[in-house]
């Protein structure tokens, strides 16, 4: 009982910290702000904080995965973490849809160039998450420096996609395409991998 409410917690983390990353770059997205990446980056960097000693503030299936790849999360405990996110960015895109009455759809090129950049931009992300997992920085700066990897991550994405770096912000925001699935998938993969390669963890 005590492993499955341990689990529960993890899972309500996850769910709750996707639907707010999701929702806040919905919105965003929906009120044409230029700020939209510097929102991302705060409310990931927030969650580190918040819900990082609970689940360890994933929030993305890029990042699960990626973790998954250098073994710091179970296979099971990984899917478990990629259905709460997906459920939480499901979530966010209903009340988008039921507060404005439409449904976001932003457009989506489906060209090898966009998974390319969405590649890239979560290499950089999880890069960045696991330097941080496997202790290479300081507790206190963990969120400033996985905040400050997404943002670099939509910076540089952005130039050629969306620059979402996220399957589940991905179905929320109505980019969801080949592309921006295996994409991020692949660079979170490539990001975990070399993290440890360069750390020697």
């Amino acid at each position: 009982m005590s492993a499955l409410l341990t689990w529960s917690r993890k899972d309500a983390a996850e769910a709750l910290g996707t639907f707010v990353l999701a929702l806040a770059v919905a919105l965003s997205i929906a009120a044409e702000s230029s700020i939209t990446p510097l929102i991302a980056a705060i409310t990931v960097g927030l969650f580190v904080y918040t819900i990082g000693p609970i689940s360890g503030c994933h929030l993305n299936p890029a990042v699960t995965v990626g973790l998954l790849s250098v073994r710091k999360i179970d296979p099971q405990s990984a899917l478990r973490y990629i259905i709460a996110q997906c459920a939480g960015a499901l979530v966010a895109l209903l009340l988008v849809w039921a507060a404005t009455g439409m449904r976001l759809v932003t457009p989506a090129d489906s060209v090898p160039m966009v998974g390319l950049a969405e590649m890239l931009g979560a290499f950089i992300l999880v890069f960045g998450i696991t330097a941080v997992v496997l202790g290479g920085i300081h507790a206190a700066a963990s969120g400033l420096v996985i905040g400050g990897s997404l943002l670099l991550g939509i910076l540089l994405a952005g130039h050629w996609s969306n620059g979402l770096l996220n399957p589940s912000v991905a179905l929320a925001v109505g980019s969801l395409n080949v592309f921006y699935v295996l994409g991020p998938l692949i660079g979170g993969i490539l990001g975990a991998q070399c993290a440890v390669w360069l750390l020697k963890k």
